[in-house]
């Protein structure tokens, strides 16, 4: 499913005005993940990367070409654990949040 510019648009304004809602689609994309819900948790994981520190500067802070990563985060990449878990790593601390796993009966 293709998302319309539009909406795309109004996600990254408001990632850029609302903290709390940018911390939330970080949690979302990575519960998505740890739910085996791995084309929904890129997804929203490629769009807080987008709307917030982008795919150069990822790349650059942890020495991977942003072609690369994007390709990693599309609908047919394969991320790599050692690559998922660098990049979530530094999205947490640029983000300033540290992530817990809780389990839940």
């Amino acid at each position: 499913m293709s998302l319309t510019r539009e909406f795309k648009e109004t996600i990254q304004a408001r990632i850029e005005r609302d903290p709390v809602f940018r911390e939330e689609l970080l949690k979302e994309g990575v519960e998505s993940l740890l739910a085996g819900e791995v084309e929904t948790g890129k997804a929203v994981l490629r769009d807080y990367i987008n709307a917030t520190i982008g795919f150069q500067e990822l790349g650059d802070l942890i020495a991977k070409s942003p072609k690369s990563l994007i390709r990693m985060f599309g609908p047919h990449g394969n991320p790599q654990s050692r690559n998922l878990f660098e990049i979530l790593r530094c999205l947490q601390e640029r983000e300033g949040l540290h992530l817990k796993v809780q389990a839940v009966r």
